[in-house]
């Protein structure tokens, strides 16, 4: 009996030792994971941060661009500044008379390729000075409906392609707002802004503006 008694308890304290081993193990197996997971979120964070940066820098260089969408094909015999002018004297004949700076460039761009049908070329103006881009940007966002040659077209900011999707995303939740005079607007690079119950209220994503939504009735 004390023969079998002594091989049970070595046998338990082998089985006691094993599993403090694995108890460790397990633990050590813990502290990398974690270090892992806060290098991860590190490595998120710092692309996270590039991305914004180089999408910040790729706006910056397009900052004073126009981008002019939905001109005929037809037209494109003329070279695209001369088209510009007459945009401009079309649609804004005030404008027209104040002197401009003179434009950098002026070229037509691809917006989507699709193989299977003609696409309509943007028509892309850098201007020499971000105050003339402006001005042109406020004079048709006051006439709402800018044409060429009676056609509707639409001029817009030419910003990165990551900041027009992440623009996009608002756009069901923006008309809306507009159906709901909310007066919303979209502020750089991709912020939700609207007036309700007399202050303006910004939001940078959906999660942020459903969570106020639902403490608010009437939103």
């Amino acid at each position: 009996m004390r023969n079998t008694i002594t091989e049970i308890k070595n046998s338990l304290e082998a089985a006691n030792s094993r599993i403090q081993e694995a108890e460790e193990r397990i633990s050590e197996v813990k502290d990398r994971l974690e270090e892992f997971m806060v290098a991860k979120q590190k490595r998120e964070k710092r692309l996270k941060t590039n991305e914004e940066s180089l999408r910040e820098l790729w706006d910056n260089v397009k900052h004073t661009n126009i981008c002019i969408i939905g001109m005929p094909e037809e037209e494109r015999e003329k070279g695209t500044e001369k088209i510009f002018r007459e945009i401009i004297a079309e649609n804004f004949p005030n404008l027209g008379k104040e002197p401009l700076t003179q434009i950098k460039e002026a070229q037509r761009v691809p917006y989507k390729i699709n193989p299977r049908r003609n696409t309509l070329r943007h028509i892309l103006i850098k201007q020499a000075k971000i105050k003339d881009k402006e001005k042109i940007l406020k004079a048709a966002r006051e006439k709402k409906q800018v044409t060429y040659k009676g056609t509707p077209i639409r001029s817009l900011t030419d910003f990165s392609a990551e900041t027009l999707q992440a623009r996009r995303e608002w756009h069901d939740i923006l008309n809306v707002m507009k159906g709901k005079n909310l007066q919303p607007r979209l502020l750089y690079p991709a912020r939700l802004s609207f007036r309700f119950e007399g202050e303006i209220k910004t939001f940078t994503d959906k999660q942020k503006l459903r969570e106020f939504s639902n403490t608010k009735p009437a939103l």
